[in-house]
């Protein structure tokens, strides 16, 4: 069982920053007690997109191509929190951002991740 629960989306001007965080509620004994975290986006009339990842130990991140170096995942174990730190915001990052969960390391496609959350709105404005 896991339930995820995300905060922090918003409106902001392009060029200015938005950080998502993340809580999940994941039973020890389950098999996503080691869960890796992935962020995903999709936008009107458009197919969920895979924006990064990030393994249970933090060590291994992944970042799709239009968000690297711009975008920053981490991880707080203790907290049960992931974050999405969005800077240089553009009007094409606008989107429902979504946090889902995966048993399997740097998954990179949503049929790979078997729980999510509700989905938050980010919206940059030219």
């Amino acid at each position: 069982q896991v339930q995820l629960v995300e905060f922090g989306g918003g409106l902001v001007q392009a060029g200015g920053s938005l950080r998502l965080s993340c809580l999940a509620s994941v039973r020890t004994s389950s098999i996503y007690a080691q869960y890796v975290m992935g962020w995903f986006r999709q936008a009107p009339g458009k197919e969920r997109e895979f924006v990064g990842a990030i393994s249970w130990s933090g060590f291994r991140i992944q970042y799709a191509d239009s968000v690297k170096g711009r975008f920053t995942i981490s991880r707080d174990n203790a907290k049960n929190t992931a974050y999405l730190q969005m800077n240089s915001l553009k009007p094409e990052d606008t989107a429902v951002y979504y946090c889902a969960v995966a048993s399997q390391p740097m998954a990179t496609f949503p049929s790979e991740y078997d729980y999510w959350g509700q989905g938050t709105q980010v919206t940059v404005s030219s």
